[in-house]
């Protein structure tokens, strides 16, 4: 998967999540690299200010604010498997929504222009979203991918709209991010369990309990602003060609490994 990424940061919003009590979030990278001035919304026209950490290594991003909200708790840990479910909670298009995911396997992210590098990262087949939300998932960005206990497995950083694709950072990068930035999750973090039926009423609950924000870049480095009420939604990186990728069925037992195109022609 191949993504351009401009070498001029614009101001925008993304999503973050709380990773321990007191003030350390996490993001994506792409919705805060190159940003002087951030904030987490605690509420409508209202945020802290919010310092920035970025690992070079990878797509998350650490956000430390003074005081903090209740942590998700990390599954990083955990053996992923084909056909896994996610659960995204964030703000697509600057408003509260969510969508949902099975997992098709690992691809290569390479990442051209600004912060240039190559990770690996997961990619997921979307199979549901919030009632009424259409188009493209901006704003999503830096949400947790949540496992079916509720437990963090990753950082939502791009899509694929018209292969239906959503791509999330792997379990380690998340780890190597926190402990580069010398900073530590939670330990006793508890997370409810998620299912395609009650995850839209649990995003609501994370979002209410501000464990999953929206987080603002107001100024960049380069001098470009935007006003604190009215953002503008950080655009999901999108590939420029991403092939076809077959879903091993759900009765399939073995662990997550890179995804295997089914044709070999990008997508156009």
């Amino acid at each position: 998967m191949v993504v351009d990424v401009p070498q001029t940061a614009e101001p925008g919003a993304g999503t973050a999540f709380a990773v321990s009590d007191d003030g350390v979030w996490m993001t994506a990278r792409h919705v805060v690299e190159g940003c002087r001035q951030a904030a987490i919304m605690v509420a409508d026209g209202r945020g802290v200010d919010a310092q920035v950490f970025i690992d070079p290594r990878g797509e998350a991003a650490i956000l430390i604010t003074e005081g903090g909200a209740p942590a998700l708790p990390l599954g990083l840990d955990r053996t992923l498997r084909r056909g896994d479910r996610a659960f995204h909670p964030g703000y697509p298009q600057g408003w509260a929504g969510e969508a949902t995911s099975r997992l098709l396997g690992r691809e290569n992210l390479v990442v051209r222009g600004r912060g240039a590098r190559t990770e690996s990262v997961l990619v997921w087949a979307e199979t549901g979203r919030t009632d009424g939300l259409t188009g493209t998932l901006a704003g999503l960005s830096g949400a947790p991918a949540l496992d079916s206990a509720g437990r963090v497995i990753g950082v939502t950083v791009a899509e694929a709209p018209r292969r239906g694709r959503i791509y999330t950072t792997s379990p380690e990068t998340v780890l190597t991010a926190l402990t580069a930035s010398g900073h530590r999750a939670a330990n006793f973090a508890v997370g409810e369990p998620v299912t395609p039926e009650n995850y839209g009423r649990v995003a609501d609950d994370l979002r209410r309990d501000l464990r999953v924000a929206q987080v603002i870049c107001l100024e960049t480095n380069d001098g470009g602003a935007t006003p604190a009420p009215d953002p503008s939604p950080v655009g999901m990186p999108q590939p420029q060609a991403a092939p076809e990728i077959k879903t091993a069925p759900e009765t399939t037992a073995e662990p997550a490994g890179d995804a295997q195109p089914a044709a070999a022609s990008p997508a156009g």
